[in-house]
């Protein structure tokens, strides 16, 4: 049967599938892209948000890093939608434990590297074949200036990123004979709730109270996890990544990794300058 007019234009346009899109980063670029007419299969791990955002015309599929068979039903969803093709991945959804590495039992780890990573390359992995078979694909990880340098009581969070760079890297190399290409997107201090949906996981991992560091909880960490968010100096909205995001699937020859904010811009350099005690020394006076 004959596709409408409108159908055609639909099935026609450039699709990306994001996660994370409830709010923040994931939020910005589903909007951000849609007005340049991307079509946009805006994913989120709660049902309730994709209600919300289908609302908003969007095209939602729910989809959990956590839970494989969730991954499958979305990208099914998605393909059967396009007829088969995506023309770009966007993986952004995750979420930080705060907390000294003393006191963050193993389990909290092992939480934090399936959402944040190993979901990240089951769904890569489901991507790759139809990208293949497609002939053209890009594959976005959003990481953050925290895959480039550590930062005190940020450890789960740190490790994730650290490890999605060099997964990343490696990726990009091993795609470099195919038509797909691989790209990072590593924001700086950028808008969003990711401090405050970390409440509820330092809650339940972190046994402060019995810490050897309680007095630095309750003189640092807890104070910045419970007070009203206070705005970053260099901290960007998180159009600022869109940004970036959009070069990256848009340029002809895209860059293997895209900086966003000015922090970003001096720890990298840094990183690539200074000896690591001098710049741990500089990272503990900064926290």
């Amino acid at each position: 049967m004959a596709l409408s007019t409108e159908q055609a234009a639909t099935e026609s346009r450039k699709s990306i599938l994001i996660t994370g899109c409830s709010s923040g980063i994931g939020a910005a670029a589903a909007r951000g892209l849609r007005a340049r007419g991307w079509r946009v299969f805006a994913s989120c791990r709660s049902e309730e948000d994709c209600a919300r955002l289908r609302t908003e015309g969007f095209e939602s599929p729910r989809l959990d890093y956590a839970d494989e068979a969730s991954m499958a039903v979305a990208l099914a969803e998605v393909l059967a939608a396009t007829g088969g093709t995506l023309d770009a991945l966007y993986n952004n959804g995750a979420y930080a434990v705060p907390g000294a590495l003393e006191d963050l039992p193993t389990g909290a780890l092992r939480e934090i590297f399936e959402v944040n990573l190993f979901g990240w390359h089951t769904l890569t992995r489901m991507v790759i074949p139809v990208m293949r078979a497609q002939g053209h694909g890009r594959i976005i990880n959003c990481s953050s200036v925290l895959g480039l340098v550590p930062m005190p009581w940020r450890g789960a969070y740190v490790s994730t990123k650290h490890a999605l760079e060099g997964l990343t890297d490696v990726l990009r190399i091993e795609m470099s004979d195919t038509p797909i290409k691989v790209i990072l997107v590593e924001p700086g201090p950028i808008t969003s709730k990711i401090r405050a949906n970390s409440v509820p996981h330092f809650e339940r991992w972190v046994n402060w109270q019995d810490s050897p560091r309680r007095a630095q909880y309750e003189g640092s960490l807890r104070k910045r996890l419970y007070a009203a968010p206070q705005e970053d100096t260099f901290e960007l909205p998180a159009s600022a990544v869109t940004e970036k995001l959009i070069r990256a699937l848009e340029s002809d020859h895209p860059a293997p990794r895209y900086y966003v904010t000015t922090p970003t811009h001096i720890m990298g350099t840094l990183r690539r300058l200074l000896p690591s005690r001098l710049l741990d020394w500089i990272i503990e006076r900064a926290r």
